[in-house]
């Protein structure tokens, strides 16, 4: 009797363990569907302008892929090639710093070239001169670099937009903390390839869910079926 109780606790924490899972997931995928639509209502929204210098402190997870506009001078003797793979393939990721007209400076990513055009030569009719105007989406920083490669400003190896990294390897101040992914507005001699931002949340939470919530009824399906048998079922089973 006492072998049977203990074995009966047992399985019921183990039960309200995987309802907690299940659960929890439920709940993360209501917050995964809501962050969603919130980011998808920036990307969708009339462009406003990008964050001032006074705003600054408060740029956050809630402006990121905002819809944002700005002008500025590209400063293209400062431009830092970020390594990128994209749909059309593998190449660099072209940041270039725009001055605005308060001085402040913001990173825009202008889009993708290949690597056989990383050279600024071979793109001459694509570095804009003059004052212009970009609209794209607000990006926040990606310090440190990729998976298993960090950032080498050293030796220009990039492979994250990490725009205090990048503004310090520029000699660049008064540098807004985030970044622009410009749209796909074609540029003169049709590179930098703007919009080209990839937006996508995983969201498998529900087949998590029904998983938890399906190893739960089986094992309390397991214990019932158990804990129902007799001890003469068992002694019969042995014979």
């Amino acid at each position: 009797m006492l072998r049977r109780a203990v074995f009966g606790a047992g399985a019921g924490l183990v039960f309200l363990v995987l309802l907690g899972l299940g659960t929890w997931q439920v709940e993360r995928r209501a917050w995964k569907l809501d962050l969603i639509a919130r980011v998808d209502a920036r990307v969708h929204a009339p462009p406003v302008p990008a964050p001032g210098a006074a705003a600054w402190p408060r740029v956050g997870s809630d402006d990121a892929y905002r819809h944002v506009r700005l002008s500025g001078t590209f400063l293209h003797d400062r431009e830092t090639l970020v390594q990128a793979v994209t749909e059309m393939g593998g190449g660099f990721w072209v940041l270039t710093p725009l001055r605005r007209p308060d001085g402040t400076v913001v990173l825009v990513n202008r889009g993708f070239v290949p690597g056989d055009r990383r050279d600024p030569a071979t793109r001459a009719a694509g570095q804009v001169a003059g004052e212009t105007t970009v609209t794209g989406l607000l990006r926040l920083t990606e310090p440190g670099g990729a998976f298993l490669r960090s950032n080498d400003p050293k030796d220009g190896r990039w492979y994250s937009r990490d725009v205090a990294a990048i503004a310090a390897a520029r000699d660049l101040t008064e540098v807004a903390p985030y970044f622009v992914d410009a749209d796909a507005t074609p540029n003169p001699g049709g590179l930098p390839v703007g919009g080209l931002t990839v937006i996508a949340f995983p969201n498998n939470h529900l087949v998590y869910a029904i998983t938890w919530y399906g190893m739960a009824l089986m094992l309390a399906g397991a214990v019932i079926y158990l804990l129902r048998r007799g001890p003469g079922d068992r002694d019969a089973e042995t014979r």
